[in-house]
């Protein structure tokens, strides 16, 4: 029997359950996948918590690596043996589990230089840093970004490509020891948000211009200090709430905030055809395998302790990447 991570409720991270389960034989265009390592991220908590509305019961987590174990019917790209990673976002639900079947659409054929671990620890937050960094805005040597949530995974990995693409980092953090981690990695300035204004710092950084772009993980806490961090014509790349949804707002404020743009994008949308996901895949994978990108796994879990470990995650205790490992 497998393990596998379940909630039949949402609601805080109590509501998960460690179950038995029988995975049977991979049906048309599937494999069995064993899974080696798990990605913990803080998207998961908006599955469990109703933020992302899902069917109940449910599993929960999309993002995985591990060895392909059987295929099934009409299965010519993979076989038994591949080492593999996936994210995606409803079509991958399910990644917190010892054993799946899964369809090979999502599936990535992992080369030789990356492990399943470092795999589960970037494939999600990897492919997220490069769409934002490669995608979401023609970026020019010199600029200078703000980056909320500097010191978590996704964090690490954007400045440390930020910099591969000639841009100035300023990270926001909660605590010295998340500042020393964000600075290691790429980060110029650091503002503590929890005792220093962050738009005020950021015009004293930027003499008073403003940042391009603003890549904001928080959401509700910080959506005006994002605004009022943009230079004239700046973009707000909303990339989470975790903080809580940003509450509904007056298209207006755009022009007043020196007509700044907005954007809510989503991780499906930039890797749903195949010729653009792989060559964000490429690049990345190319960056990590030469080391130009190291990619942070701080946190290691059973999958036994997925409270706990969600508990760590809102909590804000982690840096960098989190894993379970089977």
């Amino acid at each position: 029997m497998a393990k596998v991570v379940k909630f039949y409720e949402t609601g805080g991270p109590e509501v998960l359950r460690f179950e038995d389960v029988a995975v049977g034989d991979p049906g048309h265009g599937e494999v069995r996948l064993r899974h080696e390592a798990i990605g913990l991220n803080f998207a998961d908590t908006y599955f469990r918590s109703g933020t992302y509305p899902v069917p109940l019961p449910s599993g929960i987590g999309n993002e995985a690596a591990g060895v392909v174990e059987a295929v099934g019917a009409g299965v010519t790209n993979f076989a038994v043996g591949d080492r593999v990673t996936y994210t995606g976002f409803t079509n991958t639900l399910g990644a917190y589990s010892t054993e799946r079947l899964i369809a090979t659409a999502p599936l990535i054929k992992l080369p030789p230089a990356i492990s399943c671990e470092t795999a589960a620890a970037m494939t999600m937050r990897g492919l997220s840093a490069a769409y934002l960094c490669r995608k979401i805005y023609p970026f020019q040597g010199g600029e200078t970004i703000l980056l909320h949530a500097a010191a978590g995974g996704v964090g690490l990995i954007v400045s440390q490509w930020a910099k591969l693409l000639g841009l100035h980092v300023i990270g926001t953090v909660s605590t010295e020891a998340k500042a020393e981690v964000a600075r290691a990695h790429g980060c110029e300035h650091i503002i503590n948000y929890s005792h220093e204004d962050v738009a005020k710092r950021v015009r004293e950084i930027t003499n008073g211009v403003g940042v391009s772009v603003v890549f904001d993980s928080v959401g509700k806490d910080t959506f005006m200090s994002s605004l009022d961090s943009l230079k004239r014509r700046g973009l707000l790349v909303c990339v989470g709430t975790a903080s809580g949804k940003i509450p509904p707002f007056d298209p207006a404020i755009l022009a007043r905030k020196g007509s700044a743009y907005i954007t809510r994008p989503g991780l499906a949308d930039y890797i749903a055809d195949p010729g653009e996901k792989a060559d964000l895949v490429d690049e990345l994978f190319g960056h990590v395998a030469a080391g130009r990108i190291r990619i942070e796994i701080n946190q290691r879990y059973a999958l036994g302790d997925a409270v706990q470990a969600q508990r760590d995650l809102e909590g804000r205790k982690t840096t960098g990447s989190s894993i379970f490992v089977i």
